[in-house]
């Protein structure tokens, strides 16, 4: 994101239209979470993807896929894209996991490759806790040779671009779970880096900014063939207000999802997730805004799809909740 100070004084030369637009998108970030890392609304089957402690839960090989269009019909709006993959080692204390995200936000277009490892700790016969870290790489394109200026402008501020800038990282993060409940903490990027411009301003952007993620949930029985589940994930970063996501989940005869989300000061939606199996998931999430960007977009959705190859031992084990 471009400093904002800056930001003030191009703001004017841009087309008027998208460069308000790009503006209110900024602000709207920086409001709601001063947010680089994708939001998920189904964060409790994406965890992953921001705890690498969590590779190995599903104790068997899985595949996830996710993709999220926020802010329908707003162009520039956010797009996010991401693949995720565990696999248990032969020591069944250990796990290994791959993300791979694709992030685009306007012209600005994010592309990372995150591996994981996570050790399990065994707390109790149905209770154990699982270490994780991270480490990869962002790669970061915004090529200012594409905005369009008004007719006769020439903007020193966009004589170059920010094409295929390497950033890498580390995270580390822990997650107890037991079949009823889990509770996870994590810190995806523990390095905050800047990156400059090759123009003749030389300006610099953030590249990662440290977020802090605390979340977790339980299951309760309601009857034979209800379950509730109430999950929540708190995010947190300097400079932004803390955000808090929350999730009220119903299961009926372990095969069908059905729940609502709020998160404060930016959304709320309905979830829902078909459960074939116990090895393919296919889940859908639609959010309404809450703040003023609700008069400018049709909301976001967000499809899911997982998949777990398991073994004839795995076949027996008990119906995974998160």
């Amino acid at each position: 994101m471009f400093n904002l100070k800056k930001m003030k004084t191009m703001k004017f030369k841009l087309n008027i239209k998208k460069g308000l637009g790009i503006l209110v998108l900024i602000i709207a970030a920086n409001a709601s979470f001063a947010q680089q890392d994708p939001m998920y609304t189904q964060y409790f089957f994406n965890t992953q993807t921001i705890n690498p402690a969590y590779a190995g839960t599903w104790e068997s090989l899985g595949f996830m896929v996710l993709g999220r269009h926020q802010w329908v019909g707003w162009e520039g709006a956010p797009r996010t894209y991401t693949f995720s993959m565990q696999a248990p080692m032969k020591n069944d204390k250990v796990a290994l996991g791959l993300n791979v995200i694709s992030d685009n936000i306007f012209k600005e277009k994010r592309f990372g490759i995150w591996g994981d490892y996570s050790y399990k700790l065994n707390l109790s016969e149905e209770t154990n806790l699982r270490l994780g870290l991270k480490a990869g790489f962002t790669n970061y394109t915004n090529n200012l040779l594409d905005y369009e200026l008004l007719p006769g402008v020439n903007d020193p501020m966009f004589q170059g671009d920010l094409e295929n800038k390497f950033v890498p990282n580390f995270g580390v993060g822990f997650f107890l779970k037991n079949p009823r409940y889990f509770v996870g903490f994590s810190v995806p990027k523990m390095l905050h880096n800047e990156i400059t411009g090759d123009n003749p301003n030389n300006f610099s952007l953030q590249a990662d900014i440290r977020h802090y993620f605390l979340e977790g949930g339980m299951v309760f029985d309601i009857s034979e063939d209800l379950k509730f589940k109430p999950t929540f994930m708190t995010k947190a970063t300097q400079g932004a207000p803390v955000q808090l996501d929350l999730t009220a989940n119903f299961l009926l005869a372990e095969k069908f999802w059905l729940g609502a989300m709020f998160r404060t000061t930016d959304a709320f939606g309905f979830i829902a997730q078909w459960i074939f199996d116990n090895d393919l998931r296919i889940g859908y999430a639609y959010g309404f805004s809450t703040s003023k960007l609700q008069n400018y977009n049709g909301g976001s959705h967000e499809i899911m799809v997982s998949y777990e190859l398991r073994t004839l031992k795995e076949l027996v084990v008990s119906p995974r909740y998160f």
